[in-house]
């Protein structure tokens, strides 16, 4: 898809970009990803009716929720990626849901109930589509077999609240994705150990490249 964006881009005279945070001052760069989940009858298990979403619903949420900071990675790959990941910048920061809330990791959109959906908002355009949609569809499946609880739902970002936070940075990340019981759960040992030594590969590589704004701040000031 991305190769495929590029190429009609650059046809055109423009250059397609998702980097998950291209300007500083501005929005990030997102991936949210809407579902629901049909059964064999075509029925949605979200829809019970009401407002608030069946059970197997809320345990969907439960489960994203506890395998949000080991997932990281895969929703934020990139050093660039920990940029879009701020307070107040409508991107989350914090491993919490609500309803009509677009400030917390996981909405409950509004609308007909026969609609009920999650959106998973964590991800930046710069992650591997397959691998946010593996990682979203196992954690769901683990919270509905498992049926965990997703606590109580969050209104605006959480502040004051007792919140489990996202990793705040890309080492922070690795390190949780690696030791992660429910990723385990979801990827194979080889995808993990691959993608872990690729991404602590890439952090050594920024690790060494200091920046021009390092230089002009720090050049003659310390």
């Amino acid at each position: 898809f991305k190769r495929t964006v590029k190429g009609i881009a650059r046809k055109h005279g423009f250059a397609a970009c998702f980097m998950a945070k291209p300007y500083g001052e501005r929005a990030g760069n997102g991936f949210h990803v809407h579902f629901s989940v049909i059964d064999k009858d075509g029925r949605n298990i979200f829809d019970d009716g009401s407002d608030q979403g069946s059970d197997t619903m809320r345990h969907a949420v439960g489960g994203l929720l506890a395998a949000m900071a080991e997932s990281t990675l895969v929703f934020a790959p990139h050093f660039n990626s920990y940029r879009r990941l701020r307070p107040r910048s409508y991107a989350p920061t914090a491993v919490a849901w609500g309803y009509e809330n677009r400030m917390v990791a996981i909405r409950i959109p509004g609308g007909p109930s026969a609609a009920r959906r999650i959106e998973h908002r964590v991800s930046g355009a710069d992650a591997n589509p397959y691998l946010v949609l593996a990682a979203i569809l196992g954690a769901a499946l683990i919270g509905i077999e498992k049926e965990l609880s997703p606590g109580e739902p969050t209104g605006g970002e959480g502040q004051g609240l007792t919140l489990a936070k996202l990793p705040p940075d890309w080492a922070s990340a690795i390190a949780s994705f690696e030791g992660g019981p429910l990723v385990a759960e979801i990827f194979p040992a080889t995808l993990r150990q691959s993608f872990v030594a690729c991404k602590r590969q890439e952090l050594n590589t920024f690790a060494l490249n200091v920046s021009d704004f390092e230089i002009e701040t720090y050049l003659e000031s310390v």
